[in-house]
């Protein structure tokens, strides 16, 4: 029956389409009692081969009925009709139908054997060289491995795409290399859950107390906590994490954590009197950047000896003065290496920017504008009139070895002679480790951001520890020019950093509070979404209005408001075609976000421009869903994603996203329900932050005892870094 789970096997009589880069094939399989179209993300199948398939029967709308497969297994052919039809079909190089009915001929079943084991041997038909024979004997052994790769994985859950990553990360050897220590799979490119390996290793009867469990627990604590933000952790909470996590004593965690900082698996550093473990790349990205920042610092430029007259001539073509704080931050632009300018919202940052960036065009210097994210680069072109990129962009993003790297580095330096990084506060240590380090010599970079913000979504606190460090020149603007002054948006973010309560506005104003709670609340937020925001201000409820959540959990979180905006916003229709991916459905229309940076996703743009790669916390819209295919379309900014089955986790639902992820991004309007609020995600930069997100309209509904917790907690989430003391130690030599 449709829709039933069931198994097919069979023999792989025809291939009729594959994708080679997502695994994703279409192929009829001979039962022995019928011809079978089959379908699916299975990797690699090859006529001959007998395959085990599960899934279900379906009707496509275009190609009828067929097998969706959700898994495959293969064996080699045995029949010696079978093995005549895998070598003719051009599976093995130099073997097309003329020599496979040869080699059958001369070596009958044992032939699969002959060219596994003893591929000298395949020189006994005419054309075969031993450089031929061992070509084909290398290209079999290939696919051989990744089947079994396929298979074993399979058997925990893992889809034969996912194996197939696995297998070209680790080649040929990759089975005896998983088998032998399976968290290997922890780690880059599968970054499986450490529970699920942890069942792998039970199986292989792996001790629960050996070294291989010990240090993959040490590295994914590590990894787990920079997902969170911390690019180190103190050595006595890392182990006493790890033990509690595995179930080990601490003792025996010590002295494996000992020997893998000896054996260079793990960084230990002294700072401030505390020992420190990092992750080795981690502490090479911060100990770079302290050594480049404090360098820059310790060089200051000379100031062009007309500066004043330039900075009158600028007022006077402008018909304002500058503030002293903005004219203090012009002074130190022009006449420093590197600056940190710093300043909430109203205090005149983007006037001082474009004064600076107006300055070093006059001296005839070569400015890049960059950010962070595509909509923060867009944004800051719109501000300055200039072209701004995103930091991947300015360093050109190359995955022709499949491996991410950037264009330009050490070795392929920019041009430019200055760089104006604006949401400095959403740059994590790995990218801003490869920014500098692509600067050229004498090259200035200025660092422009809200200080008071959330940081980053990767590890690293760039520019609360550059703040803190004392080593980088700093200017933080804090008078609220008269007009920013008149908007509630502004004068309530600055009331909140002051820990006053935010006030609530009039019919004319731009920021509202309304007292709701739980299930109400939760309505209200899509009311307010749905109708009563786009009814009273004309906004659209998809690319206007962007709900921002404390948390994921609870009535009010992002988990329970998407699909209730979605069933609201863009609900199911027969011209909408969708796919499902395991609770989550996709359907074009949807606004969805990247969850994590994937540097395979391919993307064009407008012209024709092609290149690779989706960042976490890209916001986009899906334009187009194949079915069939199980592919999806995303429009974000201006690239357009092509998201294949094997990315699909990668993305969510995101007409509600957290507040977190809404860094460096702003919007018309936000709504933010501030009910049921973990205490520990009660605390002010992070009312801050989603307040400060709203460019036209800000609406809170919630209770005001949430709030009032959230201004009274200055206790920001503590993230483990060591930038600051690093810089603080390069200065002392």
């Amino acid at each position: 029956m449709e829709n039933e789970t069931q198994r097919l096997e069979g023999v792989v009589e025809y291939l009729i389409f594959e994708n080679e880069d997502n695994g994703y094939t279409v192929f009829s399989v001979n039962t022995g009692s019928e011809l079978v179209e089959a379908a699916g993300v299975v990797g690699e199948v090859h006529i001959g081969e007998t395959v085990q398939l599960e899934g279900r029967f379906e009707t496509h709308p275009t190609y009828g009925r067929q097998f969706k497969a959700v898994s495959c297994a293969a064996t080699m052919p045995q029949a010696i009709q079978d093995i005549r039809a895998y070598l003719a079909s051009g599976a093995l190089p130099y073997i097309g139908p003329a020599t496979a009915k040869k080699l059958v001929s001369l070596f009958g079943a044992d032939t699969l054997d002959v060219i596994a084991e003893h591929p000298e041997q395949l020189t006994a038909v005419r054309g075969i060289t031993p450089e031929k024979a061992d070509t084909i004997n290398q290209e079999f052994r290939r696919q051989f491995g990744a089947r079994e790769v396929v298979t074993w994985l399979g058997r925990y859950g893992i889809s034969a795409a996912r194996a197939m990553e696995v297998y070209r990360a680790f080649g040929p050897n990759t089975l005896n290399a998983i088998t032998e220590n399976p968290y290997l799979l922890c780690g880059e490119p599968l970054n499986l859950r450490f529970a699920q390996v942890d069942e792998m290793a039970a199986n292989l009867q792996l001790p629960q107390e050996g070294r291989l469990r010990v240090w993959a627990a040490l590295l994914y604590v590590l990894r787990h906590n920079a997902g969170n933000g911390h690019t180190c952790l103190p050595r006595a909470r890392l182990a006493a994490t790890t033990s509690a996590f595995i179930g080990v004593e601490t003792e025996t965690v010590e002295a494996e954590l000992s020997e893998a900082i000896a054996e260079s698996e793990l960084y230990s550093c002294m700072l401030a009197g505390t020992e420190y473990i990092y992750l080795p790349d981690l502490y090479r990205a911060e100990e770079d950047i302290a050594f480049r920042l404090a360098d820059l610092a310790r060089h200051p430029a000379s100031q062009p000896a007309d500066l004043e007259r330039s900075i009158d001539a600028l007022e006077r073509a402008q018909g304002f003065a500058y503030a002293s704080q903005q004219r203090q931050a012009i002074r130190e632009a022009l006449g420093s290496r590197v600056l940190v300018l710093t300043g909430g919202p109203g205090t005149g940052k983007t006037t001082t920017v474009n004064a600076i960036l107006a300055l070093f065009e006059h001296q005839a210097d070569r400015v890049a504008l960059c950010a962070p994210t595509g909509r923060a680069a867009k944004r800051l072109s719109e501000l300055t009139g200039c072209p701004a990129s995103t930091i991947h962009r300015l360093l050109e993003v190359d995955y022709s070895g499949g491996v991410m790297r950037f264009v330009h580095n050490e070795k392929n330096l920019l041009r430019y002679d200055v760089v104006i990084l604006d949401e400095m506060s959403m740059v994590d240590v790995k990218l801003f480790q490869s920014l500098l380090s692509a600067l050229k010599h004498g090259c200035r970079i200025i660092m422009v951001g809200d200080a008071d913000q959330l940081p980053s979504v990767g590890p690293g606190n760039i520019l609360g520890e550059a703040v803190r460090s004392g080593v980088v020149p700093t200017v933080c603007l804090t008078e609220i020019f008269r007009q920013a002054a008149q908007s509630r948006i502004v004068s309530n973010a600055h009331r909140i950093l002051e820990g006053k309560l935010p006030e609530n506005g009039g019919k004319e104003d731009d920021f509202f509070f309304i007292r709701s709670g739980g299930m109400a609340c939760q309505q209200l937020v899509c009311d307010l979404v749905a109708s009563r925001l786009p009814a009273s201000y004309g906004l659209d409820p998809v690319r206007d209005i962007q709900v921002l959540c404390p948390t994921k959990l609870g009535p009010n979180g992002t988990r329970q408001l998407n699909p209730r905006l979605q069933a609201m916003l863009n609900p199911p229709s027969r011209e909408k075609p969708e796919i499902k991916n395991g609770e989550i459905i996709f359907r074009l229309g949807d606004k969805v976000m990247q969850v994590r940076n994937n540097y395979e996703i391919p993307f064009e743009r407008e012209g024709g421009e092609a290149g690779v790669g989706a960042f976490n916390g890209d916001i986009g819209v899906v334009v187009a869903v194949e079915p069939a295919q199980r592919t999806l379309k995303v429009q974000v900014d201006d690239r357009l994603l092509t998201y294949t089955p094997d990315h699909l986790n990668e993305l969510e639902i995101a007409y509600a996203v957290t507040v977190h992820k809404s860094q460096g991004s702003e919007f018309p309007a936000v709504v933010m329900p501030v009910s049921e609020v973990p205490e520990k995600l009660c605390y002010r930069n992070l009312l801050y932050t989603g307040v400060t997100r709203a460019r036209r309209l800000c609406v809170l509904p919630g209770q005001s005892a949430t709030v009032a917790a959230m201004v009274r907690n200055v206790r920001q989430n503590l993230r483990y870094s060591g930038l600051s003391e690093l810089l603080r130690m390069v200065k002392q030599g």
